[in-house]
């Protein structure tokens, strides 16, 4: 049979391409991955709202912000430190017309441990002026420390500050006192003091 024959000449040559179909598989296949992925992290958030895992998880990362001076420093809770009954000197002092009534308080507070100072009358601006139960005076410092301690032991007793630098405390008994507190109600008091006092619910530790 003849024919023609065709011959190829020069270096262009047909080039194979890929077919477009195998493109749209893979970008399908991609884009699948994508959506199951999202739902997947929709499905971890619902849960986690439902369960409130949420929540804990973001007051885990959270911290909690301490007044100042009890991040790192003095620990929540501690109570401040109170002077030991015999390191409180008292002056015992009687504003009444009862008679003896300075010694015998005196004597009591003496076995409770205090340290005991001068005993006697009242100066005259209060002998006979102080109608309370009594009256703590002493220097400004004694108000966090000595009148905290000493007004255990006389329910009601009031308490003033003076322009004195010593540590003496004077007790001006008054009209309306009767006795001491009952000891095992001073101790009970006292140790109420100086016990840490109660975190609230739910207050951060710092």
């Amino acid at each position: 049979m003849g024919g023609k024959k065709y011959r190829i000449t020069g270096d262009r040559y047909p080039r194979m391409r890929r077919p477009r179909r195998d493109r749209r598989i893979a970008v399908a296949v991609v884009a699948s991955a994508c959506v199951l992925a999202v739902g997947a992290w929709g499905a971890v958030q619902l849960i986690d709202v439902f369960t409130g895992r949420s929540g804990t998880a973001q007051a885990a990362q959270e911290k909690p912000k301490c007044p100042p001076g009890q991040d790192g420093g003095k620990p929540r809770g501690t109570a401040e430190p109170l002077p030991e009954p015999k390191a409180i000197k008292v002056n015992v002092l009687n504003a009444t017309t009862r008679s003896g009534l300075a010694k015998d308080t005196a004597d009591a507070l003496k076995k409770r441990g205090f340290t005991i100072g001068e005993v006697g009358n009242a100066p005259a601006a209060y002998d006979k002026k102080t109608k309370g139960v009594g009256l703590l005076l002493g220097a400004p410092a004694a108000a966090d420390g000595s009148f905290k301690v000493l007004a255990t032991q006389l329910d009601g007793v009031q308490r003033k500050a003076d322009g004195r630098k010593g540590g003496a405390v004077d007790l001006i008994i008054g009209d309306k006192f009767k006795a001491l507190t009952k000891e095992k109600d001073a101790k009970a008091a006292l140790a109420a003091l100086t016990a840490p006092p109660k975190e609230k619910p739910g207050t951060p530790s710092c």
